[in-house]
């Protein structure tokens, strides 16, 4: 049951970025390129072609409201920084929501720029290890600003700023070089290590966040 409720709260979170996409540039893939991402995402997730097609034909709908972007940051109990990432269409329901999760589970919602400062605002790449040099490729993309490229088995991973993502979309195109996935991430510059109790506190809210239908992504600087 816990597989398959986080496999509805994948396809949630990723039709409400195909929406996004759609309603930012358009619904044909070929002339956007977020929502040509989001789609390569939508598919090394598994998620329906089906649901992918009704999410672009809902985005294009008139009478949809538009999702908006809201960053919401606080404190977990015991110092814990978190960073919550949302799409809603109804701020005041989201805030509200967060808001409550913090207090129930002595947190502290706090204001804007209080936390955020302490993660790296990063972007991602997965593409086919295939006939690909990683050294040659990595010197390439230094250029487009990516900080780290390796190989592991399921493929190579580009890291970059989080501002580098569409010069190495574009790049990665121009080769043919087939992206699997992208994404985006906020990496703690420090993390901090709790007992199992204090992490039980925190994780408590985390799941309660993490829960919401709002809720897009959730960081923080607990050291897993």
């Amino acid at each position: 049951m816990k597989r398959w409720s986080a496999m509805a709260k994948t396809f949630t979170r990723l039709g409400k970025d195909i929406v996004m996409a759609v309603k930012e540039g358009g619904p044909d893939p070929e002339t956007n390129a977020k929502l040509r991402a989001v789609i390569q995402n939508a598919k090394a997730a598994n998620m329906p072609k089906d649901n992918v097609e009704r999410a672009i034909k809902r985005a294009s709908d008139k009478s949809l409201g538009d999702y908006k972007t809201v960053l919401y940051e606080g404190y977990a109990p015991h110092g814990i920084a978190i960073l919550v990432e949302t799409a809603t269409d109804n701020t005041n329901r989201t805030v509200a929501n967060i808001r409550s999760y913090f207090n129930k589970c002595d947190g502290n919602l706090g204001t804007s720029g209080s936390v955020e400062f302490m993660f790296d605002h990063t972007c991602n790449f997965r593409i086919a290890s295939e006939g690909i040099d990683v050294e040659e490729l990595e010197l390439e993309v230094i250029d487009f600003g990516a900080e780290e490229v390796f190989e592991d088995e399921d493929g190579i991973m580009i890291y970059a700023p989080f501002q580098s993502f569409g010069d190495i979309q574009k790049f990665l195109e121009e080769r043919n070089i087939s992206i699997e996935s992208s994404g985006f991430d906020r990496i703690p510059q420090v993390t901090k290590t709790l007992t199992e109790e204090q992490k039980e506190d925190v994780n408590k809210l985390l799941e309660k966040i993490e829960e919401d239908d709002d809720v897009q992504n959730v960081f923080h600087t607990m050291n897993e």
